[in-house]
């Protein structure tokens, strides 16, 4: 059975799809127009503010649109200073430049791969106004020493979930910490709405005013088009609120089907030595939006190497994300500058890791075919 997979090209992520989401979609594209236009955005953010436990949601083209807007809406801009975990995709980072902000790169955690809370807390100066935590991969940083640090210097907290619906933290679900919390609904993770994002929180004040500046500076209700600040686009369309209503409805299914795919390769790669993957630390539960594997340093093979040969292989593998420190985008910064010195984890993880094949829909005997390639490539 293994042997025929070699065939196949099996994708690094993807959805699932069921007559469910075809339903609602098609019912959004038919009716939700006009007086009924808003009809399946309430209904997904209704239901997204009850999973996460969280009192307002605003659906949004992105998870960077959301970022933007949490900014935004905490009164972040020029010369303040907002610190990002040094590993992550740069939609965690990108929206401080956008608002004039100074991105600062903290390290990361050994096990987690996520903020560490004590390079949180050394690189606090009286320009820092914000923290950015990330979910790494549905990893949970430890949530409660971070916003202990933060309270006690008068700092925002923006929890950048993107990756981790359905991962919890000493009972709390991923999203609902912070000022505000942020999730993507890209094709490529847990649930989706093909792009979309959601922007989270308990502050009212916040949230009338996120939705102030998602829709070009006009107040909610306004019919006199009558702007007072130049502000946003920043809408998600009827269909996609559709989509996102329907997986929120089989969250629970969805998120088990992540463990499930994580335990086949647990089960898959036990007791072969030189790599690790995901860690679930007591009192959390991951949900593993992509399962991940960090290899033994002591092998002369890369992340690029290892990616290479599995593409040869058919089977798509992405790399752990690169520190954003070391990115051209950033790396003349003085703060990139700093940050290579001194953020070891980081720079000692992120070229031993790759993002195994982890879409919705593989099988039993997928992971077995990608495993088996997979020690083939590291152990030749």
């Amino acid at each position: 059975m293994r042997e025929e997979l070699s065939l196949e090209s099996i994708p690094v992520a993807g959805p699932w799809i069921t007559g469910r989401e075809i339903e609602c979609v098609t019912d959004a594209v038919t009716n939700a127009w006009y007086e009924n236009a808003n009809v399946y955005h309430e209904r997904f953010e209704r239901s997204f503010a009850a999973y996460t436990g969280r009192r307002y949601a605003v659906a949004l083209p992105s998870c960077t649109s959301a970022i933007h807007l949490a900014l935004l809406s905490l009164g972040i801009g020029p010369g303040d200073e907002v610190i990002v975990p040094d590993v992550t995709w740069i939609a965690s980072a990108a929206p401080i430049t956008y608002v004039g902000a100074i991105p600062v790169f903290a390290d990361i955690e050994e096990e987690t791969w996520c903020l560490s809370a004590e390079s949180f807390e050394g690189l606090i100066t009286s320009r820092t106004r914000a923290v950015i935590p990330v979910d790494l991969y549905g990893g949970m940083p430890e949530m409660d020493r971070i916003q202990k640090i933060a309270d006690r210097h008068g700092v925002s907290v923006i929890e950048d979930a993107a990756e981790a619906i359905g991962s919890e933290y000493l009972g709390r679900k991923a999203g609902g910490f912070g000022d505000v919390s942020v999730f993507s609904f890209h094709g490529s993770k847990t649930l989706t709405t093909g792009e979309g994002g959601m922007l989270l929180t308990d502050d009212k004040k916040i949230y009338e005013r996120v939705l102030f500046l998602r829709d070009h500076g006009r107040r909610p209700g306004d019919t006199s088009f009558c702007n007072s600040e130049v502000a946003y686009k920043y809408k998600m369309s009827s269909m996609q609120a559709a989509l996102g209503y329907a997986q929120i409805g089989r969250i629970d299914e969805l998120i088990q089907r992540k463990r499930e795919i994580f335990s086949w390769y647990q089960s898959e790669l036990s007791g072969f030595g030189g790599i690790r993957l995901n860690s679930e630390p007591p009192g959390t539960k991951n949900s593993f939006w992509m399962v991940t594997a960090i290899t033994d340093g002591e092998l002369d093979m890369m992340k690029e190497d290892i990616i290479g040969k599995m593409a040869e292989r058919k089977i798509d593998c992405r790399p752990f994300f690169h520190p954003l420190s070391s990115l051209p985008a950033y790396r003349d910064s003085d703060q990139a500058v700093r940050a290579r010195g001194v953020n070891l984890v980081s720079y000692r993880i992120s070229p031993c890791g790759i993002n195994l094949p982890s879409g919705m829909k593989l099988t039993r005997e997928q992971v077995g075919f990608v495993c088996d390639n997979f020690k083939e490539v590291i152990c030749p």
